[in-house]
């Protein structure tokens, strides 16, 4: 296969887009974490938040800031992984973000 030149991968200008439009990021991150609710599509909630680390400093960066190792980043950031409400928040923190409740629009009194 040949790479055309100048040509940049899905990723990378997801990742730039991201960076430069915080308000896309947001919502970005918004539509995947809705998939957390789903057990058959997790993995997209966590991929995403992955993805805006990426954007948001780099996931190194994003690690030391939140105080766990890079690879545990790697492996709970992962379409497997399972972070800890406390990794979970550490890392929105870090890329400038924090957790929310609102109601479901079906939910009972």
């Amino acid at each position: 296969m040949t790479k055309l030149k100048g040509a940049v991968s899905h990723h990378s200008a997801e990742i730039a887009e991201l960076r430069a439009d915080r308000e896309l990021a947001v919502e970005y991150l918004k539509a995947a974490m809705e998939s957390l609710d789903d057990p058959d599509n997790r993995s997209a909630g966590l991929l995403a938040l992955r993805t805006v680390a990426e954007a948001y400093g780099g996931l190194a960066y994003v690690a030391a800031q939140a105080g766990i190792s890079r690879e545990t980043l790697y492996r709970t950031l992962s379409p497997t992984g399972n972070p800890t409400l406390k990794t979970l928040l550490a890392v929105l923190k870090t890329v400038g973000l924090r957790l929310s409740v609102q109601p479901e629009d079906h939910a009972h009194a």
